[in-house]
C-alpha cells in the first residue's frame, strides 16, 4: 500500500520501520510483519535492491552461458558449446525484470507491509523524514524500531581524473545492453574477477588492473593463483601490482584512458571501477542521532547501534560482511530482537561462506590459514586435490581443481574450508554446517562422502583425523 503525505505536525506512527528495501530490508520487514507488527519500508530506488538488479542476479545471468560452455569442453561425447552473447544479455534482462521492480510488490502487499517511496533520512529518535518524488515530505515516528538497510555503493578511489570522466561501476557493467570490444577493469576483488570472467566469455579484450600482489587478496592464496591463471586462459590481460597515477578520456578515440606509473597507457571504450564498496550513509540524517554520516554504522550482536534501543542496522551498511546471504541472516535476528526475543544475536563464526563465480570457481567459509593464526589459532592447513577424486571424471574433468581445510588442532575443530575448481559452489555449505557447529574433526570423519562425487575430497581431512 502506499501512503499520502501527513500534516507536517503529525507524523504517521508504524511498529517499526525498515529504510532500504534489498534482499536485507525486505527480509527484515517481512519478519516484523509476521511477528504482528505493523511496519513500513521505505525505499528510493528498487525494491530487491543492488543484489537483484545490479549485482548478484545478473552478474550469475552473464557467467553462467561461459561456464557451461567451457565444461561441455571437459565431457567427451559432447558437442562444445558456444556462447551466443545476445542471447545471454537477453536472459540477463528476464532476471533483472528489466529493471522492474513490481513483481516483487505483492510479497509486500500479502504481509500488510506498508510502502513507501522515497529518500528517507533521521530526524532525532524515532524519526524519520521522507522525501517523496512528487517534491513533498512525509513524516514517520516509529513506536518500537528503526532499521537501516541502506546497502553500499561502488567506491571510486581517488586517483586524479578518474572521477570526472565517470566510469562504469557494477551496476552499469552488469546492465549493459552490448559487448564493448575493448573493457578496462579497475579492481581485482570479486567483480573484478567476475565481470572479467564473464565479458571475456562473450568476446570482449579485458584488461584487468589490481594495485595488489594478487587477484582476490582476501582468500587463499592457491585460490588467487588459480584465478589469475583461469581469466589468463580465457585472454583477460592480468595486470598485479599496478599502480594507476591517471585517468582520462579521449573523446576522439572515443576511449577511457588509464595511466600506469612509468607512463604506459591502457586504453578501452569502457572503464569500470571495482575497487570496493562504500556505505550509503551519506545524507541519512545520521548526525541527528550523534552519528557520522559516510561510515559504516556500528552494531552490536542484536544488530542495535550502541547506545540506543530502538535504532538498528543491518547488511551492508554495518560493514560486517558486504554479502546478501548474511544480510539476510542479520535481517532475521534483528527483527527476532525488535520484537522481543533475549537469544537473538549474531554469532561470530568467523567470515561467512561466499562463493566467486568465476572459472575456476572458488567457494570459502570461516578463516583463511593466515586469518586463523593472526587470530591466535593454532591452525593447520589440510591441503587436498578435488581433481584426484572419481567425481573429477565426470565433473571438470581435466581441471585444476583443490580444497584446503584449516582445522584448530587444539580444539580439533574446522575453522576455515577453501574449495577451488568448477563446480565447487555447491560444497561449501557443508563446510559452513561444520564451522558454525564446531563439529569434532573426530565426528566429522564418519560422514562418508557419497561416491563418486567431488566431496570425496573431505576424506583428505580423514587421513589427516586418522581415520
Amino acid at each position: 500500500m502506499n501512503l499520502d503525505p501527513a500534516p507536517a505536525t503529525s507524523p504517521r506512527l508504524f511498529d517499526a520501520i525498515v529504510v532500504g528495501g534489498g534482499p536485507a530490508g525486505e527480509v527484515c520487514a517481512g519478519k516484523l510483519a509476521g511477528a504482528g507488527l505493523e511496519t513500513a519500508l521505505v525505499e528510493r530506488e528498487l525494491i530487491g535492491g543492488e543484489c537483484s538488479f545490479y549485482a548478484c542476479m545478473p552478474s550469475k545471468a552473464l557467467l553462467r552461458p561461459g561456464e557451461l560452455a567451457e565444461e561441455t569442453h571437459r565431457v567427451v561425447g559432447v558437442t562444445d558449446a558456444t556462447v551466443e552473447p545476445i542471447v545471454a544479455l537477453r536472459r540477463r534482462d528476464e532476471v533483472i525484470h528489466e529493471l522492474d521492480d513490481s513483481g516483487q510488490l505483492p510479497w509486500l502487499e500479502d504481509r500488510g507491509i506498508t510502502l513507501i517511496r522515497g529518500d528517507a533520512r533521521l530526524d532525532g529518535e524515532r524519526r524519520l523524514v521522507v522525501a517523496t518524488g512528487d517534491g513533498g515530505e512525509l513524516r514517520l515516528q516509529a513506536r518500537r524500531a528503526i532499521v537501516l538497510a541502506t546497502g553500499s555503493g561502488a567506491s571510486i578511489p581517488p586517483v586524479p581524473g578518474l572521477a570526472e570522466i565517470e566510469p562504469w561501476t557494477n551496476r552499469e557493467i552488469t546492465t549493459a545492453q552490448q559487448v564493448p570490444p575493448r573493457i578496462l577493469i579497475l579492481g581485482g576483488g570479486v567483480v573484478g574477477v567476475e565481470m572479467a570472467q564473464a565479458w571475456s566469455s562473450f568476446g570482449a579484450h579485458v584488461t584487468l588492473v589490481e594495485i595488489g600482489e594478487r587477484l582476490i587478496a582476501q582468500e587463499e592464496e592457491i585460490a588467487s593463483e588459480l584465478v589469475a591463471d583461469g581469466l589468463r586462459g580465457h585472454g583477460v590481460d592480468v595486470r598485479l601490482g599496478a599502480t594507476v597515477s591517471g585517468a582520462r578520456r579521449d573523446p576522439d578515440a572515443g576511449e577511457s584512458v588509464l595511466t600506469l606509473d612509468g607512463g604506459e597507457e591502457l586504453r578501452a571504450e569502457v572503464l569500470v571501477v571495482a575497487a570496493g564498496r562504500a556505505p550509503r550513509t551519506q545524507g541519512l540524517g545520521l548526525e541527528t542521532v550523534g552519528l557520522e554520516p559516510g561510515r559504516h554504522v556500528e552494531v552490536d550482536a542484536r544488530l542495535r547501534v550502541p547506545g540506543s534501543d530502538w535504532l538498528y542496522a543491518i547488511g551492508d551498511v554495518n560493514g560486517r560482511a558486504l554479502l546478501t546471504h548474511e544480510g539476510k541472516l542479520q535481517a532475521r535476528i534483528a527483527a527476532l530482537a525488535i520484537a522481543g526475543r533475549d537469544d537473538a544475536e549474531l554469532r561470530d563464526d568467523g567470515p561467512p561462506p561466499r562463493v566467486i563465480f568465476t572459472s575456476p570457481q572458488v567457494a570459502a567459509v570461516g578463516m583463511t590459514l593466515d586469518q586463523a593464526r593472526d587470530a591466535g589459532v593454532q591452525a593447520t592447513a589440510v591441503d587436498g586435490r578435488i581433481d584426484a577424486v572419481a567425481g573429477a571424471s565426470f565433473w571438470g574433468k581435466g581441471a585444476d581443481a583443490r580444497v584446503r581445510f584449516v582445522v584448530d588442532e587444539r580444539r580439533r575443530v574446522l575453522v576455515g574450508a577453501t574449495f577451488v575448481g568448477p563446480d565447487v559452489a555447491e560444497m561449501v555449505h557443508a563446510a559452513s554446517v561444520a564451522v558454525v557447529g564446531e563439529v569434532p574433526v573426530d565426528r566429522l570423519v564418519h560422514a562418508a562422502p557419497a561416491f563418486p562425487t567431488l566431496s570425496e575430497a573431505w576424506l583428505k581431512l580423514a587421513d589427516w583425523a586418522g581415520t
